[in-house]
């Protein structure tokens, strides 16, 4: 009998695992719904909050930035405040921001509120990546990662769907409602089976670090989203950039005096650890940005309804509901860094096909292989990221990563939206007004640049919008390929045994042996 007493138990915990897997899982779900969800119903919204093509864009913009700038923040506060804590205090503040976002007003509301989701979000997801790395080991814990992108990848398939079913039945002030369940599903969830872990040996938190790097961020992203409308040249662009600059500079010479900082830069001076954070990057210039691209082309260039403008994304995003759990898998006979790299070549060859595509149905081919592409790192990013630090230290990993993820996001969504309305202006550039239609047009807005430019047919600024969308995504491949090469040479030979200070104790740590990457 004593040697069959601990199987219940051993039972138990591991239904409580899945509990707590299920939860993080479904809360990480919301984020890409979020994201994606309003891009279908920007018309809706542009409409009756009477938005200026500058303010949708915040619509937007407004989440990435506050997620991207706070997921280091909250990284950090998990490793001291608790996984448990912090994962459950963003789940209920996103709750509170979602549900008057259903009620806002007008623009700065919106926009505000939107931000106040990012700030939510980062505690989510920081925390709830944070408790995963506590609760799972070895290929438990690769498995456990594949299902979490999975679950962005669920989230990515769903936010355009039920956001354009949603907001063609009731209203864009509909679009929230499948996100409130779930987050409300995930808290009870988390209630019940989630443990409060930390780093013992944190050290006091960095605030000096978190408030100068989120200034320096939001500096970097308002910069590159006034030069979609003022150009590169503009006077405010170019102090926006040498501010985010100088902060930027600033938060290094902080984190290199802190005794306890928030991101441990030398970590950086290992090969593997910045192939992880470029290929963290990857994906935002590849895929994310064709989640608000392609909505705001086939809605408010092309004319398509919501509804069917959110089944048309379904095939961006579906293949990332079955692939990372199988490159998970495929890791038992092929290494991760080939699995990556090759996975970000096939996205910039998909890339390539969708630049020629004229037309949303003739794009789903395209669009289906830079799913297929994407999901091969995307299954594996987030276990690599937090194999490569110990497993104390798994929040402050977590938030450089998705840091490094999302403010890339947020970065590069304002950047090729400015590149965009650049192109659009080269080619009408002999017409009055061409900077103001080309800003227009890059926001979707076909019907109100037709009234600047009374003289023309639609035709002609629909075709100088696809010659620059397509010049943008033979770039975006260009830059995905030169992205996929770097990975495979930083990735794929394991690097000689090194120690890594640990900035909390002064000990030396073998993080970048952990999980040796083939």
């Amino acid at each position: 009998m004593s040697l069959s007493a601990p199987v219940p138990a051993l039972s138990s915990e591991r239904r409580r695992q899945r509990r707590v897997l299920l939860s993080v899982c479904m809360a990480s779900a919301a984020m890409p719904m979020v994201f994606t969800g309003p891009a279908v119903a920007l018309g809706g919204i542009a409409d009756e909050l009477s938005a200026s093509a500058a303010a949708l864009a915040w619509v937007t913009n407004a989440f990435m930035l506050a997620f991207g700038s706070c997921l280091l923040t909250a990284g950090a506060l998990a490793d001291r405040l608790g996984r448990r804590r912090v994962f459950l205090s963003g789940a209920a503040l996103f709750l509170v921001a979602s549900l008057a976002l259903a009620f806002a007003p007008g623009m700065w509301s919106f926009n505000l509120l939107r931000g106040l989701q990012g700030v939510a979000g980062a505690a989510i997801f920081a925390g709830g990546a944070a408790a995963l790395a506590q609760e799972f080991d070895g290929e438990a814990r690769t498995r456990a990662f594949s299902w979490l992108g999975t679950s962005f990848g669920m989230g990515l398939v769903l936010g355009p769907l039920t956001a354009g079913a949603l907001a063609a039945a009731w209203g864009w002030r509909a679009i929230f409602a499948l996100v409130l369940v779930l987050m409300l599903g995930a808290v009870l969830l988390c209630l019940n089976a989630m443990r409060e872990s930390r780093d013992p040996g944190a050290g006091a938190f960095d605030w000096a670090g978190a408030l100068v790097f989120m200034l320096a961020l939001t500096a970097l992203t308002c910069a590159v989203l006034l030069s979609a409308q003022s150009g590169g040249a503009d006077r405010f662009v170019l102090a926006g950039l040498a501010v985010a600059a100088l902060l930027f500079g600033v938060f290094v010479g902080i984190e290199r005096r802190s005794p306890a900082p928030m991101l441990d830069l030398s970590l950086f001076r290992y090969r593997r650890f910045i192939g992880i954070q470029l290929l963290a990057a990857a994906p935002a210039y590849a895929f994310v940005v064709l989640l608000v691209l392609l909505p705001i082309r086939f809605a408010g260039i092309e004319g398509m309804a919501p509804g069917l403008t959110g089944w048309l994304m379904a095939a961006l995003s579906a293949p990332l509901l079955v692939l990372p759990l199988a490159a998970g898998r495929a890791t038992r006979w092929c290494s991760p860094a080939v699995l990556c790299g090759a996975g970000l070549l096939v996205a910039a060859a998909g890339l390539l096909w969708l630049a020629q595509a004229r037309h949303g149905m003739t794009a789903i081919p395209a669009m289906a292989l830079i799913g297929i592409g994407i999901s091969l790192p995307w299954g594996l990013m987030d276990g690599l990221a937090v194999s490569v630090v110990p497993v104390e230290r798994a929040g402050m990993a977590a938030g450089i990563f998705s840091t490094t993820r999302v403010a890339g996001e947020g970065v590069a969504l304002a950047l090729v939206s400015a590149v965009l309305a650049g192109l659009i202006q080269q080619r009408l550039a002999a017409l009055p007004g061409a900077p103001a239609t080309a800003e227009l047009l890059a926001a979707g807005r076909l019907a109100e640049a037709l009234q600047l430019q009374a003289g023309l047919t639609p035709d002609v600024l629909v075709q100088a919008y696809e010659d620059a969308f397509s010049r943008l995504l033979q770039g975006l491949s260009a830059v995905t390929v030169l992205t996929a090469l770097v990975v495979l040479v930083f990735l794929r030979h394991p690097e000689r045994r090194e120690r890594v200070r640990d900035p909390a104790s002064g000990a030396g740590l073998e993080a970048l042996e952990r999980q040796p990457i083939r």
